[in-house]
């Protein structure tokens, strides 16, 4: 009777350091919030890091600083474009394909609110949040696509937020613009998917930056205690997904809506 001497499997082979060593990255509204927070993450894992900003140049530039000077392979380059200009979006691309050739991940992430009840809304207050977070989407993906037709594993990761699925009294304009991108991401990730580009969204929850450690203490505890995990997001929790999707092992996600939002739909 022959004996079946089992296989040894092959040695583990551990993954690199820096999984996005070598990937350029833009991320717009990157001077403060949660795209700074984006920006740093990506530059931690060693991303060549493009981070736009409309006005904050100082915050960007100290973006950028604390990308390169860490002990990270990433470097952080700030590159100034209102979204909503799409010359100056036109003129920002231009100049970072010359300096850095295509980009491999593009996060849309800037964004603004202005809120009333709709009632007391003007149509000015209506545009400008839709100029940001929707159009300024458009701009910016317009301006790289080609890129994402040519480049291996691109990636487009646009940031929404959970008031884009529920809605929020004072906020039509900006849940209304919000809930525009995943519509907007699942037709791109369809429309890309032969090119071996994936398109996602994530919608944040309530999560501690500057904006929300400005409301009342009062309200924020109203805010808590809707929130099965009784807290706020951290700008790392976000941050962590987005370096997740922008990486090659998330190849095979495409389309989605990902929720980061402390069980608050459940």
């Amino acid at each position: 009777m022959s004996t079946v001497t089992p296989t040894k499997p092959a040695a583990l082979e551990l993954p690199p350091r820096q999984p996005l060593s070598g990937r350029t990255c833009l991320v717009t509204g990157a001077s403060r919030g949660i795209g700074r927070g984006i920006a740093r993450e990506l530059g931690r894992y060693g991303a060549t890091v493009i981070i736009n900003y409309r006005s904050s140049e100082a915050e960007a530039q100290a973006v950028a600083d604390a990308i390169t000077d860490s002990d990270a392979d990433g470097t952080g380059h700030p590159a100034r474009a209102d979204v909503t200009d799409r010359a100056a979006v036109d003129a920002m691309s231009d100049a970072v394909h010359d300096e850095f050739g295509p980009i491999d991940v593009l996060v849309n992430n800037a964004g603004i609110t202005s809120d009333c009840t709709f009632a007391n809304m003007s149509a000015d207050e209506w545009h400008r949040v839709f100029d940001v977070s929707l159009h300024g989407t458009f701009n910016c993906t317009k301006a790289f696509y080609d890129d994402f037709e040519a480049v291996d594993a691109g990636r487009i990761i646009n940031i929404s937020s959970v008031i884009g699925k529920q809605g929020n009294v004072g906020q039509a304009n900006y849940a209304a613009a919000k809930s525009g991108l995943f519509g907007f991401t699942r037709s791109l990730a369809l429309e890309l998917a032969g090119t071996g580009t994936t398109a996602n969204c994530i919608a944040p929850g309530f999560t501690r930056t500057e904006m929300v450690d400005a409301i009342p203490d009062g309200i924020q505890d109203d805010l808590r205690a809707d929130i099965p995990l009784e807290r706020f997001a951290t700008v790392e929790e976000i941050a962590s997904l987005v370096q997740y999707l922008a990486s090659e092992q998330s190849g095979y996600i495409t389309g989605e809506v990902i929720d980061v939002n402390g069980g608050i739909d459940l």
